[in-house]
């Protein structure tokens, strides 16, 4: 049974000193803290994103976002690149993470990594409820044959959610309002009518599913508030207004913010029309989102990573901007990014946390992440641990 001793422990709410943990298999057996030592390494939770995208290119070289890549490639070889992309993740202390608007492809790694059939992270998926010509039906050229399925009135939404139960997804996404890299929409476009939303929600609570709301500016975000969604995706419009009711219900939001940085300061490379849309975002996230944490708006790790503008491993600066972004302590941002990002996508009672009884997902770092968040950073991953198999580097002697 594998163990670490004389390391500093921080179980996801809290530092408990220096101990010891154990685990059998993907199974923490012992959590022992209290001690006073100057341990060099730490363990804490391995990190969870919220919102990630798995189905792009994952080899060598580089193809640009939406390339002709996206269109040729079959789902018998994109499904391996979704693989390495949850892969590449894992290796790099995310061990669990929620594909929004994901498919077929996205379940079958899914099965296989909770199956054993290969050694990766955990992967859950939440199914896309979207209509034609709304942003995610905008990915792709108008002429293009291919499409992912869509749903243009409440009768047809609820019949796609329950396809899409019926594959086994883990909950629901919509979109509330147009987005910024879909193709000749605008961000405050309506995207479905209130009565489709509704639709969807109800027949996803039904089933047992959590619903996610893509929502970039106030009006969308109140409608899918008032309509009863689980979590805001991106949230740049939760103005003043919003606060209370987010707060009162606890709804987790995923900022993505290294991402729209980078769309809007010209690093990721993208047409005229995507930039100017992603810097009016970003000025309207800047102008809401400090006062929203200082509100108590939960913000947890959601990225919108994959693996090409945001790549698998670069979740720790998503945290580490968290922080200066928000105002937050160190221990703070952790939480954000491990226990409170657990819970909201309903991991609670499986990962997030160090303790007896829940699955063996752990990093062993170079440093006191909790107490200086800069310390969270890839290089100074000594190993990671995922389901209980030492995944990357080496446990300390």
């Amino acid at each position: 049974m594998p163990e670490l001793v004389d390391i500093a422990l921080w179980d996801g709410a809290s530092a408990l000193g220096t101990g010891r943990i154990a685990w059998d298999g993907d199974r923490i057996t012992a959590v022992e803290g209290g001690g006073e030592g100057s341990a060099r390494y730490a363990a804490i939770p391995g990190l969870i994103d919220t919102h990630v995208h798995l189905a792009a290119y994952a080899g060598p070289g580089e193809l640009g976002w939406n390339s002709q890549w996206d269109l040729v490639t079959p789902d018998t070889e994109r499904v391996f690149h979704v693989a390495a992309q949850a892969q590449r993740a894992m290796r790099a202390g995310i061990t669990t993470v929620r594909d929004l608007a994901g498919g077929p492809l996205q379940l079958s790694v899914s099965r296989v990594f909770e199956a054993g059939v290969q050694v990766g992270p955990r992967v859950r998926v939440n199914g896309p409820v979207g209509m034609t010509a709304g942003h995610g039906d905008l990915f792709i050229p108008p002429h293009y044959d291919r499409r992912d399925p869509v749903a243009d009135s409440p009768d047809e939404c609820r019949a796609l959610v329950r396809r899409w139960a019926r594959q086994g997804v883990h909950g629901i996404k919509i979109y509330a309002s147009g987005g910024v890299l879909s193709m000749g929409d605008r961000v405050g476009w309506r995207n479905q009518t209130d009565d489709e939303i509704r639709a969807t929600i109800d027949e996803a609570h039904a089933l047992g599913m959590a619903v996610a709301a893509h929502s970039h500016d106030t009006p969308s975000a109140r409608r899918a508030l008032d309509l009863g969604v689980d979590s805001i995706e991106h949230g740049t419009g939760l103005d003043a207004s919003l606060w209370g009711v987010m707060v009162d219900r606890n709804i987790p939001v995923a900022p993505t913010l290294l991402i729209n940085d980078r769309l809007a300061d010209g690093t990721i490379q993208v047409g005229a029309d995507a930039q100017e849309k992603a810097q009016a975002v970003v000025a309207e996230r800047d102008a809401n989102f400090a006062g929203a944490a200082d509100a108590g708006v939960r913000f947890v790790l959601g990225t919108d990573a994959n693996g090409v503008m945001v790549r698998f491993g670069e979740q720790h600066e998503e945290v580490r901007l968290m922080a200066r972004s928000f105002g937050w302590t160190a221990e703070r941002a952790l939480r954000a990014a491990t226990s409170d990002a657990a819970d909201a996508i309903g991991l609670g009672g499986t990962t997030g946390r160090l303790a007896p009884g829940l699955g063996a997902d752990l990093i062993v770092i170079d440093g006191r992440p909790w107490d200086r968040i800069d310390d969270l950073d890839v290089s100074r991953i000594v190993a990671v641990v995922s389901r209980g198999r030492v995944v990357s580097g080496a446990l300390p002697l």
